[in-house]
C-alpha cells in the first residue's frame, strides 16, 4: 500500500510518501511545497494543488492521510490553513485518491508511540525504521510522514478497522 501523508500550511506543505508491505515500511519520497512569502495566497494554493497532482501522478498512492482541521486563535490563520488544506483535498479528490484525517497526536501515537512527540523524535523513530539518514527528513515533512505511517498502520491491520474513519 502506498500513502501520501500531507500537513499543509499555506508557505511550506510537507509531503511524505510511504510504502507498507506487512511490518516493512519504506519512505519513497519525503520534502516540502514551498511558497514564498511574497506570493498571493491563490498563487500558492494553486501550487499547492498542483504539486500534490505531481506526487499523486508520480507514486498512485492508494490514499492519501492530512491532519484534522483545528480551530486556533487567530481566526485568520486557520482559515488560511483551512484553505491550503482544502488546495491538498482538491488535488487528491481531482485524481480519485481517498483521503483520511487523523488528528497530530493520533498520528505520531501510532507512527513513532508517543502522541506528544516532538518534529525532532518523529524524525529519529521513523528515520531507524525506514534506514534513513535523519538529515535527509526535512521537519515540515515530518508530520507527513507520521500521518502517512499511522494511516498505513490503521488500514492495514483488519484488528484496528474500528479506527479507519471514512475518507472524507
Amino acid at each position: 500500500m502506498v500513502i501520501l501523508g500531507i500537513d499543509t500550511a499555506i508557505r511550506r506543505t510537507g509531503y511524505g510518501v510511504v510504502r507498507m508491505e506487512g511490518n516493512s515500511i519504506s519512505v519513497l519520497d519525503c520534502g516540502v511545497i514551498r511558497n514564498a512569502p511574497s506570493l498571493k495566497h491563490s498563487e500558492c494554493l494553486r501550487r499547492i494543488y498542483l504539486g500534490i497532482g505531481e506526487l499523486i501522478e508520480m507514486f498512485r498512492p492508494d490514499a492519501a492521510s492530512i491532519e484534522m482541521a483545528f480551530v486556533g486563535k487567530n481566526v485568520r490563520t486557520t482559515m488560511i490553513l483551512s484553505m491550503a488544506r482544502g488546495a491538498a483535498i482538491a488535488s487528491a479528490a481531482n485524481a480519485g485518491v481517498p483521503v483520511y484525517e487523523y488528528s497530530p497526536k493520533t498520528a505520531k501515537r501510532s507512527a513513532v508511540g508517543i502522541g506528544g512527540a516532538s518534529k525532532e523524535q518523529v524524525a529519529s523513530v521513523l528515520a531507524a525504521l525506514c534506514r534513513l539518514e535523519v538529515s535527509g527528513i526535512p521537519d515540515d515533512s515530518t508530520d507527513a510522514l507520521a500521518l502517512a505511517v499511522c494511516h498505513g498502520n490503521v488500514a492495514a491491520r483488519p484488528e484496528l478497522a474500528a479506527f479507519l474513519t471514512q475518507p472524507i
